[in-house]
């Protein structure tokens, strides 16, 4: 059971969190989360068994989606986590299984959307999504929308908000967005980012910085790279390979530390259905790299950086021009705090990224369902808090030649 009490260094059931704490959805969670696609590969008790090591290493932050070994990564995390746990489950929609080369295909359209909602809340057993993704189609690697899958961005808010409302999603996010479309959607209150993006990869700079600016948390997939053809990996950069060797850490340990480096705001959900690999996920958020001296952290000519970003926060105009169309935005559902010295696990230095926590959560009796903070009264408050009538519902604007 939550308590107000406990310090937000340390999760529900007492483990210190991994890569120190931040904040999603108003709640606060461990800077290194976990990815559950590769839980498809493991059985549904291999998959308990990775899952319940997770939260021992000090992980309360899982990703998942339906289309995930279709609806079993989510049966696995329902029979993983109680209300005692105090995890908060990302899910995803947007996409969902299918059968052939390609595990899944693009499911945009409003009632696909609502569809997979209710799938994702059949699989994991629960009446409430801590946190829902809309998964789009149009930026970063990965399918592009054909035909009646391209759809606008309002018309996929309005039914995520109206379920948001309806109490069946706590919050929502954007995956696979560039900034203008992050800017659309910032009136109706955005909890996080996922794109791709990596120490080697870092084409969506400027979407970084518009979130640091609008204290929305990035979190960042295929972070060590590779996933495609073309997509450098982390594991190949020379200085990546120094900076190893130097604090006796993986390759992948380090470009994951950077990535907590980079800013404040990032969160983690590296995958793996290996208990050692998880292990080593988990302590990446105790490698510290400002301390030791290596080469400038520039990716190599393969995958140059973006050097300016510009346009970092809305035009005063563009934003005016938001509230007129979809309502004045609710207060920010994530606020940042800065980075605070540094404190000692062991023999290393690990640093107290210490965001503002925003609350710990609702206490919940023993059951099988989603966690404390995700239901109830109390939760039901915050949402109210968060999201006061009249300023949080998504009103699917008139159509203009600008949102066409």
């Amino acid at each position: 059971m939550t308590s107000t009490a406990r310090s937000p260094q340390f999760t529900a059931t007492g483990a210190e969190r991994a890569g120190g704490p931040g904040t999603l959805a108003g709640r606060t969670v461990s800077r290194v989360g976990f990815g559950a696609m590769q839980l498809r590969r493991l059985d549904h008790a291999a998959s308990v068994a990775l899952l319940r090591t997770a939260a021992e290493l000090g992980i309360d932050h899982v990703d998942t989606a339906q289309f995930y070994g279709a609806g079993s990564a989510n049966e696995a995390i329902g029979a993983a986590f109680t209300a005692e746990d105090d995890v908060l489950v990302a899910s995803k929609v947007g996409a969902e299984p299918a059968t052939g080369p390609l595990p899944l295909r693009l499911a945009q359209r409003p009632e696909q959307l609502r569809a997979a909602v209710e799938d994702n809340l059949r699989s994991l057993g629960w009446e409430r999504i801590p946190l829902v993704n809309l998964r789009r189609a149009g930026h970063g690697p990965g399918l592009r929308a054909e035909g009646d899958q391209v759809v606008d961005l309002d018309d996929q808010l309005a039914v995520l908000t109206e379920l948001r409302d309806a109490g069946k999603i706590g919050a929502l996010g954007l995956s696979s967005v560039g900034a203008d479309e992050l800017r659309r959607a910032l009136p109706a209150g955005i909890a996080c980012v996922q794109n791709a993006y990596s120490l080697v990869s870092r084409d969506d700079e400027d979407v970084l910085r518009l979130c640091l600016a609008e204290d929305v948390a990035w979190v960042p997939y295929f972070p060590l790279g590779g996933a495609y053809p073309g997509i450098p990996k982390v594991a190949d950069e020379p200085a990546v390979l120094a900076a190893a060797r130097a604090l006796g850490a993986s390759p992948a340990q380090i470009g994951l530390a950077w990535l907590l480096h980079h800013t404040p705001n990032t969160l983690l959900i590296p995958g793996t259905a290996d208990p050692d690999h998880l292990r080593a996920n988990a302590e990446a958020g105790a490698v510290v790299l400002d301390a030791r001296p290596w080469p400038p952290w520039t990716p190599s000519p393969r995958a140059p950086a973006t050097s300016h970003a510009p346009d970092r926060t809305p035009h005063p105009e563009e934003r005016s021009r938001a509230s007129e169309r979809f309502g004045a935005a609710p207060p920010p559902p994530v606020a940042h705090g800065l980075m605070r010295g540094a404190r000692r696990r062991g023999t290393r230095a690990v640093r107290g990224d210490g965001f503002r926590a925003d609350g710990p959560g609702c206490p919940g009796r023993r059951r099988r369902g989603p966690p404390a903070g995700t239901g109830g009264a109390a939760a039901a408050g915050s949402r109210r808090a968060a999201h006061p009538p009249g300023a949080s519902r998504w009103r699917a604007p008139a159509r203009s030649p600008r949102c066409r």
